[in-house]
């Protein structure tokens, strides 16, 4: 007789073909970027929130101005022109953004890890609905890393709407039927 806490997604995840495992780490491997990104983006946020100080902005431009890099000066005068033009008040604007960022695909990673299958389709949507804007900005200003994103974006796509056709497709083979 089964134990009583174990449920049927156990009963199933033990019969899982080797072509369900392969699923199964497709999405950890997802899931994993999501989860990376949301610690990145929570890093972003965290820096945003503290250089909205007038105080922690100026120090920042301080440090920045009397960094001894050789070779590299343009580049550093560049980033603390940009900076000072910036001005300390807009990161607060950058902290909200990658905050909700942030909350987006940690929900996506959560979900995936969790094998829910409405992640799948969360994940979908979002990550489509930024492939547009991605597109846009590789054509107006091509980089070899923007190409890169928006090529892997459409993989993660293509994989989990295949995906999650696969499983509502094996979902309702495995219903029982009522006569």
């Amino acid at each position: 007789m089964p134990h009583p806490s174990r449920t049927s997604d156990d009963t199933a995840a033990r019969r899982l073909s080797p072509a369900a495992y392969g699923h199964r780490a497709g999405l950890r491997l997802i899931a994993a970027y999501e989860i990376a990104k949301t610690l990145c983006l929570a890093l972003i946020a965290a820096a945003a929130f503290h250089l909205d100080h007038e105080q922690n902005f100026q120090r920042l431009v301080h440090w920045l101005e009397h960094l001894p890099l050789t070779g590299s000066s343009e580049l550093r005068w560049r980033l603390v022109s940009l900076l000072v033009d910036f001005g300390p008040s807009h990161f607060v604007s950058v902290g909200l953004v990658a905050l909700g960022y942030a909350v987006l695909f940690g929900i996506e990673g959560i979900g995936l890890l969790m094998g829910k299958y409405w992640a799948e389709w969360f994940t979908v949507i979002a990550t489509a609905s930024l492939i547009p804007l991605e597109l846009y900005e590789t054509v107006h200003r091509f980089g070899w890393l923007k190409l890169a994103t928006v090529l892997g974006n459409l993989a993660i796509v293509v994989y989990l709407v295949h995906e999650a056709l696969q499983t509502r497709a094996s979902r309702r083979g495995a219903k029982p039927h009522t006569s």
